[in-house]
C-alpha cells in the first residue's frame, strides 16, 4: 500500500438522487452532497429517467461535495461510480433514445423498479434456459433481457435506433472515460453474462451465451457480436481506460486522467462498504465472509452474501462469479419495496396529514413521532412487538423478488379495525416494519438451508437510522446486526473502487479491510420475543399460501 496521502470520491446514483462522498484512505468521509434526479411514470408499472439529467446531477453532487470537504482537484486520486441497475439507450452519436410510450427521447432510462416486462420475463422463464441457473432459476422483470425484449416488441424504432445499451453504472463510467468497457458486476447480475466461464475475447472475463439471446428472440444482439451490450467485461475496481476525459473532468471539477474504477451496482457498493469491517480486532478471511450478510436498505432492500463455492438457490439471484468481491461468488436476495412500502403505508393513511403536522411542530421526523406513539402504547405490554399480535402484513405490495421470485404477488393486511387514529397508524407502521423484517428472515433462512452460515447482518441505508427498524430486524431474524462507523456505506464502497483503480490498494478486499469499520452491534432479544416472532413468522408464510388459495378460488 502506498504511503502517499490520497483522497477518493464515491458517486452513488439511487432512485431519487445522485450523491457524492469524499473520503480519505482510512475510509473517513470528508464531505458529501446530493442532487435530485427526475422520474417519469407515464403509466402503471412504467418508471423512466434521463441519462443526461442523471449525469448532470452527478457532476453537481461531486462539485458540491468537494467544496464541503475543502479539497482541490489535484488531491483526488480516484473516483468510483455505482448506480441502480437501470437500462440506458443511446444512439450512434451517444444521444438519448426514448424508451417511453411518450416518445420523448429525454426519457431514455428504464428504471430498475419498472415492471413493464413481466410478460416477457414469464416467457423467458418458461423456456428454462441453462443461464437461468445463475439467477435462482427465474429471470426478473427488473433485469435487462426482459426489458430489451419489451423494447424490441413494443418500440421498434427505439430498437433500430439504439447502438449502445448500458446498465446505468456502466453508462456513468462511459460518460466519464469514453471507454465502452462494462462491469462484471452489472453484466453478470442483470444481463445473464457468464463471468465464471472461459473468456471468448482476451479483453474480457467470461462470455455471453449466444444460445440464450437467440432463444428469447434477441438474436440480433448475438449476430453483431454483442457490440450493443458490451464486448469488454472487466472486474469492479479495475482502472477504466486512461481515466477522466477532459470534458468529463471539467464537468466534475476534477483533473483529466484522474483514475476511474470499473463500476458496480448500488447495493453491491454497499457490500463493499460494509462486509470487510474487522470484528474483535481481526479482518475477515474469505471463510469468515460466509457468515456475513450485507443488508442495504432504501426504497428496496438488497441482501448480499458471498461464498468461496457457488450456491444454487431457487428464487435467489446468483450465484454470480466475481460480481462484488473478486474470485468469490455472490448470492443476492432482495425485497422490491421496503422503505417505499413503509412510506406508502404511512403517507396513504387517513391521518398522514395530521402526523406530518405533528412532526413539523415538534421538529421530529414522522418515524420518530410514530415510534413515540408505540412507546406509549407499549407501556403495559411485555415487549413492544406484542402490540401487533392480531395485526399482520404481507409485504409484497410490489411483488416478491426473493425467495419466492414472483412479481405478481400483492400485499395483504389482516386485523384492521374501524379506527383511523394516529395510534392505529402507528400499529400498522409497526406491523409493516415487522413484515419487512420477516421477509429478510425468510431470505436468511433460505440461504442457510442451502449452504451458507449467516450469523451476522451488516446493515446500512435509511432504515438503520430508525431504532424500531433495527430492533425488529434483530429480534425477528435472531441475528446480531452490525452498524458501520461510516453510515454512508454505499458511497464508501464506490470510493473503494476509485482507491483500487488509483493503485492505492492492490485488491478490493485489501481496501475493504482498511476502509471498513464497525461501530455498534445490536443483539437480538431472544426468549419470549423470539417465541412471539416464531409464531408471527408462521403467519407470514400462511398469508402467502392464503393468497395462492384466493387466486385458485377466483379462477
Amino acid at each position: 500500500m502506498s504511503a502517499e496521502p490520497a483522497i477518493f470520491i464515491g458517486v452513488d446514483v439511487g432512485t431519487g438522487s445522485a450523491r457524492a462522498g469524499v473520503f480519505d484512505a482510512e475510509g473517513r468521509m470528508l464531505g458529501s452532497a446530493a442532487h435530485p434526479i427526475r422520474i417519469w411514470r407515464p403509466q402503471t408499472d412504467f418508471v423512466e429517467q434521463s441519462s443526461e439529467d442523471i449525469w448532470n446531477a452527478c457532476c453537481a453532487a461531486v462539485c458540491e461535495a468537494m467544496r464541503r470537504a475543502a479539497v482541490a482537484a489535484d488531491q483526488i486520486a480516484g473516483i468510483g461510480f455505482d448506480a441502480t441497475c437501470s437500462l440506458v439507450a443511446l444512439d450512434e452519436h451517444d444521444r438519448p433514445v426514448t424508451v417511453s410510450p411518450s416518445g420523448n427521447d429525454e426519457q431514455n432510462v428504464i428504471v430498475w423498479m419498472d415492471h413493464r416486462a413481466i410478460e416477457q420475463a414469464e416467457r423467458i422463464n418458461a423456456m428454462g434456459h441453462n443461464v437461468l441457473r445463475y439467477v435462482g432459476n427465474r429471470i426478473s422483470p427488473e433485469m435487462e433481457s426482459p426489458k430489451l425484449l419489451w423494447l424490441k416488441e413494443n418500440l421498434r424504432q427505439t430498437w433500430l435506433r439504439t447502438v449502445r445499451y448500458f446498465d446505468l453504472p456502466d453508462f456513468l463510467t462511459y460518460r466519464a472515460t469514453g471507454s465502452e468497457g462494462r462491469s462484471l458486476c452489472s453484466t453478470v447480475c442483470k444481463w445473464t453474462y457468464l463471468g465464471h466461464e472461459a473468456a471468448e475475447a482476451a479483453e474480457s472475463i467470461g462470455r455471453w451465451d449466444a444460445t440464450y439471446w437467440k432463444a428469447i428472440g434477441l438474436h440480433d444482439l448475438a449476430a453483431d457480436g454483442f457490440k450493443r451490450i458490451g464486448t469488454r467485461i472487466r472486474p469492479p475496481g479495475e482502472a477504466m481506460g486512461a481515466g477522466l476525459t477532459g470534458r468529463a473532468a471539467q464537468a466534475l471539477g476534477l483533473k483529466p486522467g484522474t483514475a476511474v474504477g470499473v463500476s458496480i451496482i448500488d447495493a453491491h457498493a454497499g457490500g463493499l462498504g460494509l462486509l470487510g469491517a474487522p470484528l474483535n480486532g481481526r479482518r475477515p478471511t474469505p471463510a469468515d465472509m460466509e457468515h456475513r450478510l450485507a443488508l442495504i436498505g432504501g426504497t428496496s432492500t438488497c441482501h448480499m452474501a458471498v461464498s468461496r463455492q457457488p450456491q444454487f438457490i431457487d428464487g435467489v439471484w446468483g450465484p454470480y462469479f466475481g460480481a462484488m468481491i473478486p474470485d468469490m461468488w455472490l448470492t443476492e436476495g432482495g425485497q422490491s419495496a421496503t422503505g417505499a412500502l413503509i412510506d406508502h403505508v404511512i403517507f396513504s393513511h387517513a391521518r398522514a396529514a395530521d402526523l406530518e403536522r405533528e412532526a413539523k411542530a415538534s421538529g421530529a421526523s414522522v418515524y420518530a413521532i410514530l415510534n413515540s406513539h408505540l412507546d406509549r402504547l407499549a407501556a403495559d405490554a411485555a415487549f413492544p412487538a406484542q402490540l401487533t399480535r392480531d395485526l399482520h402484513v404481507m409485504p409484497d405490495f410490489h411483488g416478491n423478488r426473493s425467495p419466492r421470485a414472483d412479481a405478481t404477488l400483492r400485499g395483504m393486511v389482516s386485523g384492521l379495525r374501524l379506527s383511523d387514529s394516529i395510534d392505529e397508524l402507528a400499529l400498522l407502521y409497526l406491523a409493516t416494519v415487522q413484515a419487512v423484517a420477516h421477509g429478510t428472515r425468510h431470505i436468511v433462512d433460505t440461504l442457510n438451508a442451502s449452504g451458507y452460515r449467516i450469523n451476522t447482518i451488516f446493515a446500512c441505508g435509511g432504515g438503520t437510522k430508525n431504532a424500531v427498524f433495527l430492533r425488529e430486524h434483530a429480534d425477528i431474524t435472531g441475528l446480531r446486526i452490525v452498524l458501520p462507523k461510516e453510515p454512508e456505506a454505499i458511497l464508501l464502497g464506490s470510493a473503494i473502487l476509485g482507491a483500487v483503480a488509483s493503485g492505492r490498494f492492490g485488491t478490493v478486499l485489501e481496501a475493504m479491510g482498511v476502509m471498513n469499520h464497525a461501530e455498534k452491534i445490536i443483539e437480538p432479544a431472544g426468549g419470549a420475543v423470539q417465541a412471539f416472532h416464531d409464531a408471527k413468522h408462521r403467519v407470514f408464510h400462511r398469508m402467502y399460501l392464503d393468497q395462492l388459495d384466493y387466486r385458485e378460488m377466483m379462477k
